[in-house]
């Protein structure tokens, strides 16, 4: 997706009024920069606080950003009516991650009635990949839309 994502601003419109409606999603400070249909790109700033004790971006964090963009994307192709949660997560870390300004790209592989299928990665300003990741996640219902 780097540099192919095919925007389309009412997909990025949907995404950034359910980050800005999710304390978690809204308080991690994450921006949509591009999203499409089954892609997205993020924006994080990696702060000082986010460091472990070796002083390096903790792997939890850059797996939860990794997460998002996978998880925004494949939100990007199931549709208002659907809901996903992760069912499962494999994170490759590459390179120790300093702070600073990072990307995360989502771009989903398959995107089923049940399951969707999800690839996602964690670049810094210096377009060094840091992360690489995949992701499973289910798709049902939404709750508020079967209620």
């Amino acid at each position: 997706m780097e540099g192919s994502v095919e925007p389309d601003e009412a997909v990025a419109g949907d995404l950034r009024a359910r980050i800005a409606a999710s304390p978690f999603h809204s308080s991690f400070g994450v921006t949509i920069e591009e999203a499409g249909h089954g892609e997205v790109r993020l924006a994080w700033e990696a702060r000082p606080e986010h460091r472990n004790l070796q002083g390096l971006v903790h792997g939890g964090v850059l797996a939860t950003l990794v997460d998002m963009a996978m998880g925004l994307a494949v939100r990007s192709a199931v549709g208002p009516e659907r809901r996903h949660v992760t069912i499962e997560l494999t994170v490759h870390y590459l390179r120790p991650t300093m702070p600073g300004r990072l990307e995360a790209v989502g771009t989903t592989t398959r995107v089923g009635t049940q399951i969707a299928f999800a690839e996602g990665t964690v670049v810094d300003a210096s377009r060094r990949s840091l992360v690489r990741a995949t992701g499973t996640y289910s798709v049902t219902a939404d709750r508020e839309a079967t209620a």
